[in-house]
This record gives C-alpha cells, sequence and structure tokens, in this order.
C-alpha cells in the first residue's frame, strides 16, 4: 500500500498557517437564462448565484469568475478547488485581446521521468491516484489572486468572502454530492482529515441535510488577509512548492470567418480543437447530412487526437510546434486521410506538422487515460467583457486527501503525465520532470465575431473535454443548433483509442448504425460526457447563459437582468 507515498514533504507544504443543519433555501437551478446586465453559468445554483451577485453589484467578468470559483470549491469540492490548478482565458471588450493564465499544477523538484515507475514498470494507475506522488502544486489560489490584479475590479479578499461565509453557513447536500462521496468512500476513509470532513458517522451526509466546511471557510479567511502568498510562502514552500502563473498567447484559428481563441500548451486543449476545426474547413460541414457530419467529427477528432498525444506538453521542457499543429498545410494534409464512406481503423499515426506531407502519417500515439471530473463555468459582464475558465483537481475527489484542519482536497493532478512512453522509441513531450506541467485537455474557448464576443463555452471531462467543446462548437457554428441544444446534444468522444466513447443518447441517435455501418466503432458508457456551460452574445444585445439540462444534476445559468 503506498497510498501515503509522497505525502509529507507536500502536505508541509500546503499547510497553511494555522456538519449537519438546516440551510436556507438554495436558488433554484434553472439552465438557461437571457437578459442584460452579465451572464454566468456554472454546475451549481450556490455558485452561479454568487457570481450573478457580484455582477449586480458592478463588479466585472474577472470578479464575478474568482468569486464562483470560489463558490464550486465549497459545493462541487470533489471536481475543483485551492487545492487544484485550471486555465483562465479573458477576453478584454476594452482593449479587444484575449489573454490566457496558466494556473496549471506543477510537479515538485523531486520529480524525474521515472516518478511512477518502480522496477521498471509503471504503477497501477488507481494506486498512482490515492498517492501523494500524485499531488502537484496547486495554481489555483495564485489563478485568483494574478487574474484580479491583471484584470479585475475587486480584491481577492472580497471575492473570497461569499465563498467563506457558504463554507460556514452551508448549503444543501444533493444527490450528486452524495454520490460522490459513495463512489469514493474506500478511499476517503483511508485519510482520517477526508473521513471526518465527508463521512460523518461513517456515512455521506444525506440528501437534503445542510453540509458545512468551517475548516475550508477559515482557509478562505486566511487567504483573503494573507494573499495566495499563504500557500506558497515559508521554508519548504521555497524549496519545493514554489509556483508562478504564466500568462501566454492563446491559440488562434479560424472556423467559418470567426475567431477562435483557446488555451496553450501545457493545455492542448486550444490546440487539438483548433486542428480539428481547421480539418473540418475542408469539409462543406454545414450542409452534411447528419450522419455525414458525425463521421468527419468523429474522424477530425481521431486526427487531432493522434497529434495531440506525440506533439504537445509543457513548452518550457519540449518544443511545441503550436503554429505548425494550427497551419492550414498541416490541416489539409490531415484532412485528406479522412475517407467520407470508411471509418479510420484502430489507433491512427500522427503526422509532421513542421513538414506536411498529404495523407502521410508516421507512429502511432495512442491516448492515455486522464480523470474526467473537472468544472467550468462561463461569464460575461456589462460591458462585454468575457470569461471561460475550467478548473480542477483532477479524479473525482482528487488523490482523496484532505489538508487536515483545512478543509479542502488535495489534486492528483500529476497522473495526467504519461507514465512511460506512450509509443516505445518514440519521444514523449509528457514525461515528468521537476518543476514540469503535466499536460491537460482542458479547453476553455472565446469566439469572437469582428472583434467583439460571439460566445464563450468549456467543459469538464478529463480528455473528452476536447471533443465535448469541439461538438458544442460544431453544433452552435455549424450546424444551425442553439447553444442550448448544442450543450444538451447526445456526445461522442473519439480519442484515437480505438472505439469511441458514447452516450447511451447517442447509440440511439438513428444516423448510429449508418456510422456503424461505415466502421465507426462505438463504446457506450453509463457514465456522461461532459458537463458543458457557455455564454453567447445575442444579436438584440442580450446575454445568454447556458448549462447543461441532464448532466451532473443539470447545471445553473443566471443573467443580472432577465428577458425571455
Amino acid at each position: 500500500m503506498r497510498t501515503l507515498r509522497g505525502v509529507p514533504v507536500l502536505l508541509s507544504a500546503l499547510l497553511l498557517v494555522p456538519g449537519v443543519a438546516q440551510a436556507d433555501q438554495a436558488p433554484p437551478k434553472q439552465p438557461v437564462a437571457t437578459g442584460f446586465g452579465g451572464a454566468v453559468a456554472s454546475i451549481d445554483a450556490d455558485a452561479t448565484a454568487i457570481g450573478t451577485q457580484v455582477l449586480r453589484e458592478g463588479g466585472n467578468a474577472v470578479d464575478a469568475a474568482v468569486a464562483t470559483a470560489a463558490a464550486l470549491g465549497v459545493t462541487d469540492p470533489f471536481s475543483a478547488g485551492i487545492g487544484g490548478g485550471g486555465f483562465f482565458v479573458y477576453f478584454d471588450a476594452r482593449t479587444g485581446r484575449v489573454h490566457t493564465l496558466d494556473g496549471r499544477e506543477t510537479a515538485p523538484a523531486s520529480a524525474d521521468e521515472n516518478l511512477f515507475v518502480e522496477n521498471g514498470q509503471a504503477l497501477p494507475f488507481d494506486e498512482a491516484v490515492t498517492s501523494g506522488l500524485s499531488v502537484g502544486v496547486p495554481g489555483t489560489p495564485a489563478t485568483w489572486q494574478d487574474a484580479l490584479r491583471a484584470w479585475g475590479t475587486r480584491s481577492l479578499s472580497q471575492m473570497l468572502r461569499p465563498a467563506a461565509r457558504l463554507a460556514r453557513d452551508g448549503f444543501t447536500v444533493d444527490q450528486t454530492f452524495a454520490d460522490q462521496i459513495t463512489g469514493n468512500a474506500e478511499r476517503f476513509s483511508a485519510f482520517p482529515s477526508t473521513r471526518s470532513l465527508y463521512l460523518p458517522g461513517g456515512a455521506p451526509p444525506a440528501v437534503g441535510s445542510t453540509f458545512t466546511n468551517p475548516d475550508l471557510a477559515d482557509t478562505y479567511d486566511t487567504l483573503a488577509n494573507q494573499g495566495a502568498g499563504a500557500l506558497y510562502r515559508g521554508p519548504i514552500a521555497d524549496e519545493i512548492a514554489a509556483y508562478r502563473t504564466i500568462e501566454r498567447e492563446p491559440t488562434h484559428t479560424r472556423h467559418r470567418g470567426l475567431d477562435v481563441y483557446g488555451m496553450p500548451a501545457p493545455s492542448s486543449g486550444g490546440l487539438t480543437v483548433g486542428e480539428a476545426l481547421n480539418i473540418l474547413e475542408d469539409f462543406d460541414v454545414s450542409h452534411f447530412s447528419e450522419a455525414d457530419y458525425l463521421h468527419h467529427f468523429l474522424e477530425a477528432s481521431r486526427l487531432a487526437f493522434a497529434d495531440r498525444n506525440r506533439w504537445i506538453g509543457d513548452p518550457a521542457f519540449v518544443d511545441v510546434p503550436s503554429r505548425d499543429l494550427l497551419s492550414r498545410p498541416f490541416a489539409d494534409s490531415r484532412a485528406c486521410l479522412i475517407d467520407p464512406n470508411r471509418a479510420a481503423t484502430g489507433t491512427v499515426a500522427a503526422g509532421d506538422p513542421r513538414h506536411p506531407r498529404p495523407c502521410a502519417a508516421g507512429p502511432a500515439a495512442p491516448t492515455p487515460y486522464e480523470g474526467e471530473n473537472t468544472t467550468h463555468l462561463t461569464v460575461a459582464d456589462r460591458w462585454g467583457n468575457v470569461v471561460a475558465y475550467t478548473l480542477t483537481i483532477e479524479q473525482e475527489g482528487g488523490s482523496g486527501m484532505v489538508v487536515p484542519g483545512r478543509g479542502f482536497l488535495l489534486n492528483n493532478e500529476l497522473t495526467d503525465f504519461s507514465f512511460t512512453p506512450v509509443t516505445p522509441g518514440v519521444p514523449d513531450p509528457n514525461l515528468p520532470g521537476p518543476g514540469k506541467r503535466p499536460r491537460s485537455s482542458m479547453a476553455p474557448t472565446i469566439v469572437l465575431e469582428h472583434g467583439k464576443p460571439l460566445l464563450a463555452a468549456g467543459s469538464p471531462g478529463g480528455a473528452s473535454i476536447i471533443t465535448t467543446v469541439l461538438q458544442v462548437l460544431l453544433g452552435r457554428l455549424d450546424r444551425g443548433l442553439s447553444l442550448e441544444e448544442a450543450i444538451a446534444a447526445p456526445r461522442a468522444s473519439q480519442r484515437n483509442s480505438g472505439p469511441a466513447q458514447v452516450e447511451p443518447a447517442f447509440l440511439a441517435l438513428r444516423e448510429s448504425s449508418d456510422l456503424q455501418r461505415r466502421g465507426q466503432l462505438f463504446s457506450s458508457t453509463p457514465a456522461e460526457i461532459g458537463a458543458a456551460t457557455g455564454v453567447e452574445h445575442l444579436p438584440d444585445g442580450r446575454w445568454l447563459a447556458a448549462a447543461e439540462p441532464v448532466r451532473r444534476g443539470g447545471g445553473a445559468a443566471q443573467v443580472v437582468h432577465p428577458v425571455p
């Protein structure tokens, strides 16, 4: 059993300076809202309400995004929180520029490429997850502070107060929250701090009861009073847990006359979504039959994932050919591999973006597993500023370890590294390294039309984030669906790993049999794929906020001044 391996150093670096009752009625969950004054969409009604109140009181999109994210750390703690990291994409209406902030977790200074190797063999994935080996230095507190300093109008202290109050006063436990604890009960029970918080009396809190987290409230108060440096300063943190966010140039591609901006490496989201969109530019997807469209969507995803796996990693450690991956010649060289009548067989090979040759490819690079329990929020304000922010602690429940007395779970983000080279004999850009950021699939995306925001979207879901965001964009921009329809549509995720992962509702589509006749292979999953949120600026000036109607219990959308 290695569940405690590596814990002492990281817990020391992460320790900060030093319930069941009846809650107020939570705001009602509604997946769609339209109106003026700004909009917020997240997975949780309490978090969305907090962000909307910030907008109502004159805060901007960045302020509201941080306040919403802090609240999600209370109500959605098994997906995100200050023990994790994420990627923040921001459109500044005043300058017309898109900015990104890389708040991805980093490996400790002691990590090397054999972090998850023992006796020459990769550790079993489940064993690595619930282990100190998997814990990266969190980037979320620094992301909140740096985003507010760069683009916000409120202080970190102000934006943490509503979440601290929510943690102290409590919120109503829903079925999703209870189920997440039940699904992790065995590993949560292995850690006294986690067990006492989430399994009081040996069982999850009852649905309908009020859950409080006073330790997290105190932690938020500490961050509010001392700043994010409270998490990172001190002699051990200076040596082991030093952390900084990085503002990076966003990815950019043109699609159907629109400008699509996303998150660059070490996220693979912007590059892979962008490449797939570029590949599909070679086809008249908007006029395809539904079966033809879905076939090309699956094949473009397969090809883009092959290139992602071969070329994308932390740009501080590997030379990522970002411009080449998004070039028109490279997209053309990949598009010609799509047979409209027949799916590719098995795992396809990556292309060479620096020297694209039509229909040529190299050794195959299959897609490794990523944890799927991330969260995403999308915000717009009255001035036209927009934020798309995806944040995570990786697996549902992260590493399973609550920092004693601090009330938050630590991530297992380092399991996003390749444990060993994915393809023997082929360089792998995503092996562990000291201070290295593991590759991510998070894909917060902002789309501009003539320099103004049209829509923004994102999703949780591990590697399926990329295909979910791609499918939402295609549904809205190419297939004539409304944003809410594109979010609700049945999902499929082809990640260059043999059969595509599909929801049961996708298999039930009448086009499914047509796709299977073309050789598309499907692996049905009882789990939902993603839980997207988005905002759209409508032609009449209203904002539309949209979230999942059903997945993960349904999301929550609000606007400041509702107008149907």
